[in-house]
């Protein structure tokens, strides 16, 4: 079974084929947000202090579509559960008018996102 890592890394790969960039060049703006992972205490502090939060999601598309200002997906495993700290900040993110999706795979991820860019 494929690791969350290994799900958004093809997601990511997926949204770079010459094809899909000629369809939807604004996919170019898919972003990580690095805030998962290990790290020593120290790291972590200094982190921290930069605006590092819990829960923020995976993924970011600034791009405004339909109703909304941009979507966060939050990537997960086949059988990943999302946190309180992600669930907060997808009510938040709704709130805001952006879409806030949670995709088990990259399946999934890649469906929202063409759903989201059709728009």
């Amino acid at each position: 079974m494929a690791s969350e890592a290994q799900h958004q890394a093809t997601v990511i790969k997926w949204t770079q084929q010459p094809s899909i960039r000629r369809q939807w060049p604004e996919l170019a703006l898919l972003h990580h947000v690095p805030n998962g992972g290990t790290r020593d205490a120290i790291e972590a502090k200094h982190l921290k202090q930069q605006g590092v939060k819990p829960g923020v999601p995976d993924l970011c598309l600034p791009v405004p579509r339909g109703r909304y200002h941009g979507l966060y997906i939050e990537m997960k495993s086949e059988t990943g559960h999302t946190s309180q700290e992600q669930e907060w900040w997808g009510d938040k993110l709704q709130a805001q008018g952006y879409a806030w999706k949670v995709c088990h795979g990259w399946e999934s991820a890649v469906d929202i996102l063409q759903w989201y860019m059709s728009l």
